[in-house]
């Protein structure tokens, strides 16, 4: 083979132009595939922090939910306890009621007991007039004898 001036003309104009790719167009892409490298990069340490907020919110939700249930059953047996207190509180007060009522009644007994034994005390003071009335054969005054009525009226 025959190295001749075009192969030597190739050659330089060969390097020439690795030279200028090397240059000028090898530098941007290159720059612009570590600029795509560090975007894909930057998006998959995005993604991760985003999966990491993911089971952070998840977990703070579980959390949340675990104390709303808690507050409810909390407030559930804060419910009950006042309605068994309430129970016992109307209970104490209907007894109390009861207990007003029966004294209330046992006192009107006692009055119409009272008053039933004067009514009783001054119709046998009247037959006792009567009856003497009868026996002594003269009328007896009730308005002049009134004390002597008074103690037998008491003693009944």
């Amino acid at each position: 083979m025959n190295m001749n001036l075009t192969l030597i003309g190739q050659s330089i104009t060969f390097a020439v132009f690795v030279w200028f790719c090397m240059k000028f167009v090898w530098p941007p892409i290159v720059n612009a595939l570590e600029a795509r490298k560090k975007q894909i990069a930057d998006g998959l340490a995005a993604a991760d922090r985003g999966k990491h907020e993911l089971e952070l919110a998840a977990r703070r939700a579980s959390e949340s939910l675990h104390e709303a249930k808690q507050k409810s059953a909390e407030i559930i047996a804060q419910a009950e306890r006042r309605a068994a207190q309430m129970i016992e509180e109307a209970k104490n007060a209907a007894r109390e009621e009861g207990d007003r009522m029966i004294a209330a009644a046992k006192a009107e007994i006692e009055q119409e007991s009272h008053r039933a034994r004067e009514a009783l005390r001054a119709e046998v003071a009247a037959l006792v007039v009567a009856g003497a009335g009868k026996i002594l054969r003269r009328e007896v005054n009730p308005q002049a004898h009134t004390d002597l009525l008074e103690a037998i009226k008491n003693e009944l």
